[in-house]
């Protein structure tokens, strides 16, 4: 976590997910150089010239000046409105070969951790074995052929990361390009 920056509940570390870097690059928004812009999803009809700090994203004024979201509101099914609402316009999006989506998990959205491989899943044992029922859910009826794949994580496909922000669960999907 980034001392300074503001503290988002759905995406803790922006940062180390890339989804926000160092830059002095003024922000669209507020037309300030903060030191960090947003590089990740933006979803709007309006032209935006530029990207956004991440204050302008906390706060909700990105969104609300520019009519748009941070990320679609797909995968957010059975969440209250307001929920939907700070995921979508007040949290930094993430950047995926496949259109991004937000996991969810105890009634909450889960938080954002971060793309990862193999080896980073491997120390979270809940996730992989949510990954191997989601994989025979889609037709891998073969055991050996899914664990070939999971094990090779990290390169065209790798998994996205998320965390309970409840129960503290970690949860994942594959993404492939």
């Amino acid at each position: 976590m980034n001392v300074g920056l503001p503290s988002f509940r759905y995406h803790p570390d922006p940062v180390t997910s890339g989804s926000i870097r160092a830059s002095a690059q003024r922000c669209v928004c507020c037309e300030r150089a903060t030191g960090w812009i947003y590089t990740a999803t933006f979803y709007t009809a309006k032209e935006v010239g530029g990207r956004f700090c991440p204050w302008c994203i906390a706060d909700g004024s990105a969104a609300e000046r520019f009519a748009g979201e941070f990320t679609d509101s797909y995968g957010l099914d059975g969440v209250g409105e307001d929920v939907v609402h700070e995921v979508t316009r007040r949290t930094p999006g993430f950047s995926a070969w496949q259109d991004p989506r937000w996991l969810v998990h105890c009634g909450d959205a889960a938080a954002f951790v971060g793309e990862v491989g193999y080896t980073e899943l491997a120390a979270h044992p809940e996730a992989l074995d949510q990954l191997r029922a989601d994989l025979r859910m889609e037709g891998w009826r073969d055991e050996t052929r899914r664990e070939r794949f999971l094990t090779s994580l990290g390169g065209d496909a790798t998994a996205m990361l998320f965390r309970c922000t409840v129960c503290g669960a970690h949860l994942a999907y594959i993404d492939a390009s």
